[in-house]
């Protein structure tokens, strides 16, 4: 469904705000408090080791303006895709000033979520899920989902959502989480198919 989510999100305002939260998995009221003064689309490939693209998850919307947790502050690299999906975003808002906001209303003031879920619901229903049962965190969801799904530890998932430790990830994410069990299940079937 992730994919489908993401073709139907290219004719949306939220495009790159759905790009960016799903491959990356940043809080909601992180990234509508991103300014671009804390994202870099072209990182340092020439220094060793080389650094890559990434957006500083330093501040949220949230009363106090701190993220969720002092884990939660970190810099995330961005995926290929996120970067061109910045770019062009950046490029059609024409937004160049630092302290701008990266993801704002056409007014250029901070999305509420209310702003990002009106936008949101169009987007859910056009790629034939359930607009009642998908918000805007679900693409967190779905980013612990992809990872636990493609093999990574929980360990690494847990850093990456900035949780500091399992604990979190496992009670918050357990039906995103591919059961541990299943890795033997997997293993068995590799040994016993490559015997046959």
């Amino acid at each position: 469904m992730p994919k489908a989510l993401l073709i139907a999100a290219e004719s949306s305002s939220l495009h790159a705000y759905i790009v960016v939260s799903l491959l990356t998995g940043a809080r909601t009221e992180e990234l509508r408090a991103l300014t671009w003064s804390h994202v870099d689309l072209a990182g340092k490939p020439d220094n060793y080791p080389p650094v890559p693209p990434s957006i500083q998850v330093w501040r949220s919307v949230r009363a106090d303006g701190d993220t969720k947790t002092k884990k939660s502050r970190c810099t995330l690299a961005l995926p290929a895709r996120c970067v061109t999906e910045l770019t062009t975003h950046h490029e059609r808002r024409g937004q160049y000033a630092a302290d701008r906001l990266v993801f704002a209303s056409t007014a250029g003031t901070a999305l509420d979520r209310h702003n990002v879920l009106r936008a949101f619901r169009p987007v859910v229903a056009k790629a034939g899920l359930d607009p009642r049962d998908w918000t805007p965190r679900e693409l967190r969801h779905s980013f612990v989902s992809l990872l636990s799904d493609s093999g990574m530890s929980l360990e690494q998932i847990a850093d990456l959502c900035g949780h500091s430790g399992t604990t979190v990830t496992e009670s918050v994410y357990r039906h995103q989480l591919r059961p541990v069990l299943l890795g033997g299940v997997v293993a068995m079937d590799r040994i016993f198919d490559a015997e046959a």
